[in-house]
């Protein structure tokens, strides 16, 4: 189910004092901030690494269909955006 507070238009971006980064000894990337470290996986990093404030949610979720072989992936990035906004990691432009 798609969260209908997200629109195709928004432009999502990691929020102002989190930095997502790869971390070698958890063999993962993760997201900081200044309150602690989020480990994240493979497909938050793939959704979360273009959240740059210059793509749509709507072009997000095309990158990343093409990126996989067509698969349907707009309510994964939407529950994902969703939970991100919840949690202050992500803000819309």
């Amino acid at each position: 189910m798609i969260d209908s507070d997200i629109e195709p238009t928004d432009m999502p971006r990691i929020a102002q004092g989190h930095r997502m980064q790869f971390e070698p000894a958890q063999d993962c990337h993760v997201l900081l901030y200044p309150e602690g470290m989020v480990t994240l996986n493979p497909s938050a990093a793939e959704i979360l690494s273009r959240c740059d404030g210059k793509r749509s949610v709507a072009t997000i979720c095309s990158d990343l269909s093409a990126e996989f072989g067509g698969a349907d992936l707009e309510d994964d990035v939407h529950q994902f955006l969703s939970l991100a906004i919840a949690q202050k990691w992500v803000v819309l432009a």
